[in-house]
């Protein structure tokens, strides 16, 4: 597969509004989220602080919470908002299309 290649994660019925799903592939775990207004977004599926699956956390408009130490990043542009998290996610390019939700993993 091409390292620009888009990847079919999940159907988009997949995901409640404001929340978050663990998605695997290719050695890399990514979190994808849906928002309350049905917009879609991926991320790391790793907090940077601890390494712990952000699938498990809470979401709140565009901020997960990890589900360990409470840091908080925004879902959006990967930036961290509060301690003990420092370090942004990274986040990649999604799209929507005939109800599936794809990532670009290699940008």
């Amino acid at each position: 597969m091409a390292e620009n290649a888009w990847i079919d994660a999940c159907a988009t019925d997949d995901i409640e509004p404001e929340d978050v799903i663990r998605f695997d592939h290719g050695g890399a775990t990514f979190a994808i989220y849906r928002t309350a207004d049905d917009r879609y977004f991926a991320t790391d599926g790793l907090c940077t602080h601890e390494f712990v699956h952000l699938a498990d956390g809470l979401v709140m408009d565009t901020v997960i919470e990890c589900p360990l130490h409470n840091g908080r990043f925004d879902f959006t542009t990967g930036e961290a908002l509060s301690p003990p998290v420092c370090a942004a996610l990274r986040t990649f390019p999604v799209k929507v299309e005939g109800g599936r939700v794809y990532l670009r993993a290699g940008s």
